[in-house]
């Protein structure tokens, strides 16, 4: 499982036309989903990401979480993270099947909407999103267990 962390002033993930998902400060995190992943990455990535100190403290050093500040997290799924390059085209095969990774999403989604408030885009469509990078801040956090 990988994510694409990105402290933002604010961001949002729109779909025809119409906004999914919008935060104002927090963490917009691109979701991708790994053909052996299941809950237990989910679980995982979970505790880090709401946990992960990115955010200023009083003396501006990066020592608050969302967590802490209650910050909002916009989730974006993004299969293409487990894109490998050969030559010019990326291949998808190492990406989970949409199925299992639409449900797995959900559940990452819930699982960190127990922590923090969550907003999301939308699995599966085509997406436009729109976000202002605070710092810049963008961490990759990944995590795959070899059951």
């Amino acid at each position: 499982m990988r994510l694409v962390v990105q402290r933002v002033t604010n961001a949002s993930v729109e779909v025809d036309g119409e906004i999914t998902g919008q935060i104002d400060e927090g963490l917009m995190v691109l979701v991708g989903f790994g053909e052996n992943d299941s809950e237990k990455e989910a679980d995982y990535l979970t505790r880090k990401l709401v946990k992960l100190r990115v955010f200023e403290d009083e003396n501006g050093r990066m020592n608050k979480s969302a967590l802490d500040i209650g910050a909002k997290l916009l989730l974006v799924p993004q299969f293409t993270l487990y894109g490998k390059v050969k030559k010019y085209r990326p291949s998808f095969h190492h990406a989970l099947e949409p199925g299992r990774a639409s449900e797995l999403f959900d559940y990452f989604a819930d699982r960190c909407g127990e922590h923090v408030e969550v907003e999301t885009g939308v699995f599966g469509a085509f997406m436009k999103v729109n976000l202002l990078n605070n710092g810049p801040v963008t961490i990759l956090l990944e995590k795959e267990f070899d059951d």
